[in-house]
């Protein structure tokens, strides 16, 4: 097993417009891979196949003619479901519930062979050949402090594979370079690093999410946007004119046919509702967080209208799902009341309504721009901190608490620890 130190270091990446929708093709290949070996090894009735070996034996060469990926990246479709596939498998003989894996996500894994690491860019293997991405340094008088500086430009750790995602609020992708260290001792620094961990672990983090009716269904403090609610509502809405165009009818059979499609789109829905929630805590587990803060239900119930029982149930069973699904985890999960989250800028605390224009939100004060439900998310985790900081008692009795972003954590008195300091 190699046992190597690692650092991950998150790089924004400057993609030739022309050059997009083949990053775009590559990840719906990719996930193809994915998503048809985890229903290949996904099996009820018998063992669930959770060896790589057999599962490239099996489809490899299928898969190989359905897409135009090279070999190396549907390997790593293949091996990224039977990785889901044997953790679900350890899941259900704990007793747990869970269900087949399924890839939404936008992410396609790299390594050296389906990708180089330059000094300041990088080349991506396509379906339609390698793409060069430049690399956005961060300014240069903070470049010697920041992940990219320390680890990425060190001669002493080596970039052995990546993950390449996409943030659609953005526009904008990134890379998320795995580095090794066969030789990393720690030293001073590395203490430092350690004892930093400590504290932060010691102290707690935690994920803050904002529950929407538009746009991403939930949306976290480290900038994941998890399912479509417009979707939820679309599929929705199909039920019920369905069931409206049967109502008239009126007769034994459509009765029966609207028992029917109701009992199947409750069963689709719930699903949904599954694979979102795990979504959600492997985004936890990535961020290596303790606690993942939602809005207060009773407090959201009042947002919605009175005839969007469907989002309040919705709302309700997803949280409950994710609270049922981490039992037997480290994780917890508690609220806060959501009053003026997304009228709150995250950056600087200043709460206006106008700070806010659907999905947009603009400072009014400082000028910060960013995704509104992001925002929102942000504020969740921070009011969470914020009353442990003023002496509420935690799940885990900290003293003080951290929300978890992109690139790491922040405290309520504004003191920033970056990712790597954090696990």
């Amino acid at each position: 097993m190699d046992d190597a130190p690692r650092r991950t270091v998150p790089i924004k990446l400057d993609v030739p417009e022309e050059r997009r929708s083949d990053l775009h093709q590559t990840k719906q290949q990719f996930l193809h891979c994915a998503n048809h070996t985890s229903e290949w090894a996904w099996r009820y009735d018998d063992l669930c196949i959770t060896s790589k070996s057999k599962a490239e034996d099996a489809l490899y060469s299928g898969l190989r003619e359905e897409t135009d990926l090279t070999a190396n990246l549907v390997q790593k479709g293949i091996h990224r479901a039977i990785d889901a596939v044997d953790a679900g498998v350890e899941k259900l003989k704990q007793g747990k519930k869970t269900s087949q894996p399924e890839f939404d996500s936008w992410s396609v894994v790299y390594d050296k062979r389906s990708a180089t690491f330059n000094d300041d860019h990088a080349t991506l293997s396509t379906p339609n050949g390698r793409v060069t991405a430049e690399y956005v340094f961060p300014p240069k008088c903070e470049r010697e402090e920041t992940p990219f500086g320390r680890y990425y430009e060190s001669d002493d750790w080596d970039a052995s594979s990546a993950t390449l995602q996409y943030d659609e609020q953005d526009d904008t992708f990134y890379l998320h370079v795995t580095l090794k260290n066969p030789d990393y001792e720690g030293d001073a620094s590395g203490r430092q690093e350690a004892e930093s961990r400590d504290d932060a672990r010691e102290n707690g983090v935690v994920l803050g999410v904002d529950l929407n009716v538009t746009g991403a269904f939930a949306v976290t403090s480290t900038g994941a946007f998890i399912g479509s609610a417009d979707y939820l509502t679309h599929k929705r809405n199909q039920y019920e004119q369905r069931r409206a165009r049967l109502q008239q009818t009126g007769t034994r059979s459509a009765h029966l046919t609207i028992q029917s499609i109701g009992s199947t789109f409750s069963d689709w829905s719930l699903d949904w509702l599954h694979n979102h929630a795990n979504d959600l805590i492997a985004e936890a587990h990535d961020a290596d967080v303790d606690g993942i803060i939602f809005e207060n239900l009773d407090h959201i119930r009042e947002n919605i209208a009175n005839g969007s029982k469907f989002q309040q149930w919705a709302y309700a069973k997803f949280v409950e799902l994710v609270e049922y699904k981490v039992e037997s985890t480290e994780l917890f999960v508690d609220s806060v009341n959501p009053a003026y989250t997304s009228q709150r800028c995250s950056h600087c605390g200043f709460t206006h309504e106008d700070n806010r224009d659907d999905k947009q939100f603009a400072c009014q004060s400082c000028g910060y721009e960013v995704n509104a439900d992001y925002n929102a998310a942000k504020n969740v985790a921070n009011r969470y901190c914020g009353y442990i900081h003023r002496g509420q008692k935690s799940r885990g009795g900290w003293a003080t608490s951290q929300l978890a972003l992109k690139s790491g954590a922040l405290n309520v008195n504004g003191e920033y620890t970056p990712a790597e300091l954090l696990g």
